[in-house]
């Protein structure tokens, strides 16, 4: 039986790819698969990918798509995927040691969606910080309506375990082509899961690059948060679910759209208007964010960095920015 599946999507990683490989396979462990999908690699990504094919051939499929974009090799990878369960692997990172045996045993717990920690690493694999998948509650079996504010912790692909069959049940599936796709997608998962559980192990290391969407200096691309939050919004309300989490769903837009995309787009240029299509998207969508609890309760940080944006003293923050992007260096 095959418990688990690990997608990888694979676009010209040829530098990283043998050392993501190599951190998922695990002689002698059964239980669980590898698929590759090649997003239509021009460099050797795919002679690294038929290599390790042929050497693991019980263990590794691949699978050779046009480039679609990494929402639409996702999709790929779990209509390829034979196992109960699917992990998400760019293939510039890695797992940790003993992540893929730990997951399988945790995967037969039965729950629909488990998360878990992951290591903040430099592109040379030196350990920086680990991101708790789950900032406000311990380990444990939840729902979204038990831990509403899941809505705004991580929502990357990567650092959980999902039942497979969620995505076809629910008919939701990774866009293709545009940034910010986990965004646009997890959130629509969680209100239906039966049981969540969060496992507090930093099972994968993620890799800081400068070719990230964070470093990327094609400011007017942060603008597709706002589409990835009205695809969310527009979804729940649909379900009719939006009053119940109104609350969460409004500060997931704020901390998504107006405080970290313009923190974004300010490092990279501090006079670029995107800013300003921020700002007035939040207070046209919810005019009366201010009064939101959890805007309220935000950490001094994060209420001095809002003040500043609020008030469009963009030079400041710009500097506020760059001041502690250096401390942190």
């Amino acid at each position: 039986m095959v418990r688990l599946s690990v997608v990888i999507p694979v676009y010209n990683v040829e530098k990283y790819l043998r050392e993501c490989l190599d951190s998922v396979i695990v002689p002698g462990t059964e239980g669980y698969e590898i698929v590759c999908v090649n997003d239509g690699s021009t460099d050797s990504s795919p002679a690294i990918l038929e290599e390790y094919r042929a050497r693991y051939p019980e263990l590794i499929r691949t699978v050779h798509t046009e480039n679609q974009g990494l929402g639409a090799a996702s999709n790929n990878g779990i209509a390829a995927a034979k196992g109960e369960y699917v992990a998400f692997l760019d293939s510039d990172d890695t797992f940790a040691g003993h992540a893929v045996q730990e997951m399988i045993e945790v995967c037969q717990s039965g729950d629909d969606l488990i998360i878990f920690d992951c290591n903040s690493i430099t592109d040379l694999g030196e350990f920086l910080e680990t991101l708790k998948g789950c900032k406000l509650r311990g380990e444990g079996v939840f729902t979204l309506e038990e831990y509403p504010q899941l809505l705004f912790d991580r929502p990357n692909r990567w650092n959980k375990l999902y039942r497979r069959s969620l995505f076809s049940e629910l008919g939701i599936a990774y866009p293709g082509h545009v940034w910010f796709e986990d965004y646009w997608t997890n959130p629509k998962l969680y209100p239906f899961c039966r049981s969540i559980r969060y496992v507090s192990r930093a099972w994968y290391n993620y890799r800081q690059q400068t070719e990230s969407i964070t470093h990327v200096k094609n400011t007017v691309r942060n603008l597709e948060v706002i589409d990835a939050a009205e695809s969310i919004l527009r979804f729940y309300e649909d379900k009719g679910l939006f009053e119940q989490y109104k609350e969460e769903l409004e500060y997931s837009v704020f901390y998504n759209v107006l405080l970290t995309s313009t923190d974004r787009v300010n490092l990279i240029n501090p006079k670029s208007e995107v800013q300003e299509q921020l700002l007035a998207y939040m207070r046209k969508r919810f005019p009366e964010y201010e009064k939101n609890k959890y805007v309220m309760g935000m950490s001094k940080k994060h209420k001095m960095l809002h003040l500043l944006i609020k008030n469009r003293q963009y030079r400041m923050l710009h500097a506020v920015l760059t001041a502690h992007r250096t401390i942190k260096k």
